[in-house]
């Protein structure tokens, strides 16, 4: 892979964000296709107006620009003389001299430079792509996170009111003289527990709130609508096939693939760096014509001159030294290569595992151990009414079956989490199927 040297880098992709962010986000137009869901709208804005792209967005143009400049020749130099005492010549008194200059560095070194900086700003590019996936899956685990809390309020809400009418039946039991007044204690206290889960889990969605309103470049107090059902999915592909896909997606592996080409340019300009460099002069001298006429010189005559210079690398362990840091550099970027597979590699497997057990548990709780829950415990507050059970028993039931509700949800928020962190490595879409019952 070689960078195009007649073509300007920048023009070789189109601007993802404008340079001149000063629009608000909540000022920022959101596409049609966006404003059917507040996911979408809030990746579309994550996508625009995240702090973190806008930066390195903007770092990638700097590195293109300077791809732009960086192989050409340095500014000629021009300089003049004024001599407080003229010197005399058999021509005339010379009263200045103007002298241009242009040094001229080998050109293969120009040349090395040039592809290294292009090649540094394309994997700048591709750290930004590695980014933006970043922030697309942190906001839709934020969304599944949101999620999560949302249904553990519902979940505390809905428990509260079942409590509330345990409690009112032990009152009633409490008044005939089938039970005591310990039960009524006992739900009391079980209706506290509740209400201060409830001001933590109000606490965590504030936060949550907060955090995708930051990921979008929004003010943190901005209202979000709580997503009300996750989709239980999971990835049609293996891991294998994941992996795969990665190696040649993933951005931040192909980033890692051109700050090695970068490397290898850089070790071509360290060992350029040794060769000597060029410069051409030309002076021209001002001469008064104060001198009676002659001839043997031409009185007056403004003589000029042009030289050659060129620079002499005689510092070899300066040299040696700039050539074993290159090649350092490029060993390092090839290890970098290696250690980002093997990172995605572990990681993948682990991502789609994980898919696959909250995938797995989210259907064992929504059509087994939920709804079993559920029967035990209106089989017990049946039991309770006529007299079979302790009260203890069916606050037992009634606490089982919130924790287990909960962790329903938690698993569903897992699953999309994972699979939001699994699009991510990819680096490109990975399909998704429906999972079902055996």
């Amino acid at each position: 892979m070689t960078a195009d040297l007649d073509e300007p880098l920048t023009d070789l992709i189109d601007p993802i964000i404008s340079p001149d962010v000063t629009m608000a986000a909540e000022q920022i137009p959101i596409p049609a296709r966006y404003q059917e869901s507040d996911l979408a709208m809030l990746e579309h804005l994550a996508a625009e107006q995240n702090p973190k792209l806008v930066r390195l967005y903007r770092e990638y143009q700097a590195a293109a620009s300077r791809s732009n400049y960086v192989d050409k020749l340095p500014d000629p130099k021009v300089g003049a003389n004024v001599f407080g005492n003229p010197i005399e010549t058999a021509s005339g008194s010379q009263q200045a001299n103007l002298s241009i200059s242009q040094t001229i560095p080998w050109l293969a070194k120009l040349n090395a430079e040039e592809q290294r900086a292009s090649f540094e700003a394309f994997a700048i590019r591709a750290e930004y792509s590695a980014e933006r996936l970043r922030v697309i899956a942190a906001v839709q685990s934020q969304w599944a996170k949101l999620y999560v809390i949302e249904q553990q309020i519902q979940v505390t809400l809905a428990n509260s009111s079942l409590l509330e009418s345990l409690t009112e039946v032990a009152n009633a039991r409490v008044a005939t003289g089938q039970a005591t007044q310990g039960d009524v204690l006992l739900g009391t206290l079980e209706l506290s527990k509740l209400d201060e889960q409830l001001l933590i889990f109000r606490q965590q969605k504030v936060a949550t709130i907060a955090e995708l309103n930051r990921l979008a470049g929004r003010r943190a107090e901005t209202p979000i609508t709580s997503p009300t059902q996750l989709e239980i999915v999971k990835p049609e592909w293996s891991s294998d096939t994941i992996f795969q896909v990665a190696l040649n997606e993933q951005p931040e592996i192909q980033a890692a693939h051109l700050r090695t080409q970068a490397t290898s340019w850089g070790v071509q300009v360290a060992r350029f760096s040794r060769r000597p460099e060029f410069m051409i002069s030309a002076n021209y001298f001002v001469t008064d014509d104060n001198r009676p006429a002659s001839n043997v010189v031409n009185v007056g005559e403004d003589p000029w001159a042009l030289g050659a210079q060129i620079s002499i690398p005689i510092w070899k362990k300066k040299y040696d030294a700039m050539q074993n840091e290159a090649g350092w550099k490029h060993q390092a970027a090839h290890n970098m290569v290696q250690e980002l597979t093997d990172r995605y590699d572990a990681l993948i497997l682990d991502l789609v595992t994980e898919s696959n057990r909250a995938a797995e548990t989210a259907l064992l709780y929504q059509h087994s151990i939920v709804p079993q829950a559920e029967q035990t415990l209106a089989a017990d507050q049946d039991a309770y009414v006529n007299g079979i059970v302790e009260f203890d028993r069916v606050i037992r039931d009634y606490r089982n079956l919130f924790t287990l509700e909960l962790g329903y949800h938690k698993a569903l928020g897992d699953l999309a989490t994972s699979n939001a962190k699994i699009q991510q490595a990819a680096g490109a879409p990975v399909p998704l199927k429906p999972v079902t019952t055996k």
